[in-house]
């Protein structure tokens, strides 16, 4: 993308002219006013969820296998049946209440490893599944006496490029903080280019949500444009990749940034928290998975979807690297809140 925010050219590659050290860039504190903040992550937390909660990636769950973690104060399994349906549901068993995330699974059957019985995934001796939903990325279960919303037939999977024409990875984490506080992170663009040096530079917010909401009812979130973000992201040297990017909460638990201009337009990259339970000292903990699924037009394009075994470890790396940072951010922001020394 050109400074402009024109098509990409052929090389999607920038030379910066005029290198800007981190301690020179522009300061952007006066514009991450913390009142913006806090009505986008407002926002966020009023729209529903339909009870929906991502538990994993789609490739971390094959047939054969077993998942199982703790949602809030609810225990949940989930496997694959005969046909590869993604199956969800308690993750004790009814007979005596043994873990069924470390039971084996048998041609789409979970078998409980104490005694025998086994879960074709229908309800049985009073074990009632949960709806699930696997859209080809993420994983999701449907909990409504967490969520205590009206349910939703299906989780608001944001619009992402089909997974046959993109290259996807997920990342996954754990911080101790709660969700609002991982949606708060990511609806502070501003600290990119500061706090992530080695990914970001020369970022500009060009629109916020009070921006594209003026004149509109608060709670119109059709008319909530987000962050606009105009950004490069870091190859070598003084190599760049620029991009303008739109950041959005489609629910209470997930912000989205899409490519909107520059290489890559139509690329995702969601990140989801999922609340689960707390520590040995009743600290909340979050897990946030982030799904990134990238795609191009450019020709060359089908190259890198042939070697994506290849890419999404390094995909996962890149975002292991910012989430480093970012789950500090997110426990601190917790902490200061617990203690009630959070600014505003």
């Amino acid at each position: 993308m050109s400074p402009a925010g024109g098509r990409p050219g052929r090389i999607p590659l920038r030379l910066r002219r005029t290198p800007v050290p981190w301690d020179r860039q522009a300061p952007t504190w006066r514009d991450a006013k913390p009142g913006l903040i806090a009505d986008a992550l407002k926002r966020a937390q009023s729209r529903p969820s339909g009870n929906w909660y991502v538990i994993g990636a789609s490739r971390d769950l094959p047939p054969g296998r077993a998942l199982g973690l703790t949602v809030g104060s609810t225990e949940v399994v989930a496997w694959r049946d005969g046909e590869g349906r993604l199956r969800t549901g308690p993750g004790a068993c009814p007979h005596l209440g043994a873990p069924l995330r470390d039971s084996p699974v048998r041609c789409g059957t979970l078998v409980c490893h104490w005694h025998g019985l086994a879960l074709d995934g229908g309800p049985f001796a009073g074990w009632e599944p949960y709806p699930a939903f696997d859209d080809g990325v993420l994983l999701w279960v449907r909990l409504d006496r967490v969520g205590g919303e009206t349910p939703s037939e299906r989780p608001y999977v944001p619009v992402r490029p089909r997974v046959r024409d993109a290259v996807e990875a997920v990342y996954a984490g754990v911080g101790r903080c709660e969700p609002e506080d991982v949606v708060a992170n990511r609806l502070d663009p501003w600290h990119g280019a500061w706090f992530h040096p080695y990914s970001f530079v020369d970022l500009t917010v060009t629109g916020t949500p009070a921006d594209s909401s003026a004149g509109s009812p608060a709670d119109s979130p059709d008319d909530d444009e987000g962050f606009m973000v105009d950004v490069s992201f870091k190859v070598a040297g003084r190599l760049v990749v620029p991009v303008r990017a739109r950041f959005t909460a489609p629910e209470p638990r997930t912000v989205v940034m899409h490519i909107v201009e520059g290489e890559g337009a139509g690329s995702v990259v969601e990140t989801h928290a999922t609340p689960l339970a707390p520590d040995e000292r009743g600290r909340p903990r979050t897990a946030v998975t982030e799904a990134l699924v990238a795609a191009s037009d450019r020709r060359g394009f089908a190259v890198a979807r042939a070697a994506a075994p290849l890419l999404r470890p390094l995909m996962r790396a890149s975002a292991g690297r910012l989430w480093r940072d970012d789950l500090a951010y997110a426990e601190r922001r917790w902490e200061l809140r617990d203690s009630g020394r959070f600014p505003g």
